[in-house]
């Protein structure tokens, strides 16, 4: 089975045909996406790009900006009465990879 390595929103991804990714928020999107690959696994070939690789990674857009669970960040000292609770909810597009070629 042929897999690629991507990069999207400053975090690398490896992914096969058929595999649903959640992404950073892709703005301004289609119904496709292509990333360049960074790297190709094909059985006992493998490509490396320098450092990119003239492969292209195709995906469908299945649904933009999801929201991820919510992360509390909290500051808290002892004894001061400081106590400050914020809360961040980041936004995701979920990709299906249609093709490696």
């Amino acid at each position: 089975m042929k897999k690629a390595i991507i990069s999207s929103g400053n975090k690398q991804f490896v992914v096969s045909e058929g595999d649903i990714i959640e992404v950073e928020l892709l703005k301004n999107l289609g119904d496709e996406v292509s990333f360049e690959a960074l790297m190709v696994i094909d059985g006992d070939k493998i490509d490396v790009g320098t450092p990119k690789t003239a492969t292209k990674v195709t995906a469908a857009v299945l649904e933009e900006s999801k929201k991820t669970d919510k992360v509390l960040s909290i500051r808290y000292k002892a004894k001061k009465r400081v106590r400050k609770v914020r809360g961040h909810r980041q936004l995701k597009t979920v990709l299906k990879i249609n093709k490696i070629a």
